[in-house]
């Protein structure tokens, strides 16, 4: 039986949903988390370091909503601010540097909206990572765990190749935002998911997402290991190709998607 548009909307905010930092924990060895912008201060919204993935040095940047509700709110429900943003883009400089592949983790339902991040230039810090991104000379791989919502989420988008989970979301605004705009009725957020296109079936179909993770009858361990396992191949596929080459070919993926 075909899913719902709307029914993996609502797979994907699970409050049990794995995010960032299960991925980081059950797939990273020897992590070291690296904090701060070095402009305003840290985010605990967007966790960022090195470790070992396979026996190789990455940089990892991923998503983190938190568990208790303690956490969800000092994290903003996952939802990044702007030094979250410049913090990602520090240390994805910083993986340049030194040659290391970047691997981002998606999950949240948009940028903090609250005015003080604003202030602090939100707008500007979301299109400073999708300008230096596609100009950044290692392999970039992005994982759309959960719900993957507006430039929020697409400030950690633009790589090499887009790994979508099966049940995960990606679009440029929720379907109650679009429904309110549309209909004037954020009840029909039904509706609006099935004509937005965001799941993974439909972005795969679209040449947006590069690889669906099977979710189906697994459990997260499993879901881990197999997203683990292409994650490798895809560096280790990426690694192939001139820093150049790399650059054109991702340069190329983004100015097909219509």
């Amino acid at each position: 039986m075909e899913i719902k548009a709307y029914d993996r909307v609502k797979t994907a905010r699970s409050g049990g949903r794995p995010m960032g930092k299960y991925y980081i924990d059950n797939m990273i060895e020897d992590f070291c988390e690296l904090h701060g912008d070095r402009r305003y201060g840290d985010d605990g919204a967007i966790i960022g370091g090195v470790g070992f993935l396979g026996g190789k040095p990455v940089t990892v940047i991923a998503m983190e909503r938190g568990e208790t509700v303690e956490d969800r709110m000092a994290r903003h429900f996952g939802c990044p601010a702007p030094e979250g943003y410049r913090k990602a883009l520090r240390l994805m400089k910083q993986a340049e540097k030194f040659g290391r592949p970047i691997i981002c983790f998606i999950g949240s339902p948009g940028a903090y909206c609250g005015i003080e991040a604003e202030n602090r230039g939100q707008g500007e810090a979301i299109a400073e990572n999708l300008f230096e991104m596609m100009g950044i000379s290692v392999p970039i791989i992005s994982v759309v765990a959960g719900e993957g919502g507006s430039g929020g989420a697409l400030a950690l988008g633009v790589c090499d190749s887009l790994i979508m989970l099966e049940n995960a979301i990606y679009s440029v605004i929720s379907p109650e935002g679009c429904a309110s705009i549309l209909w004037k009725d954020s009840a029909k957020a039904p509706d609006a998911a099935e004509a937005l296109r965001l799941t993974a079936p439909d972005l795969y179909k679209f040449g947006i997402a590069d690889k669906i993770i099977d979710e189906t009858d697994k459990t997260n361990e499993k879901i881990c290991k197999d997203l683990k396992d292409y994650i490798v191949a895809q560096i280790e596929l990426c690694e192939k190709y001139s820093a150049q080459e790399l650059l054109d070919k991702r340069y190329g993926k983004f100015r097909k998607i219509k």
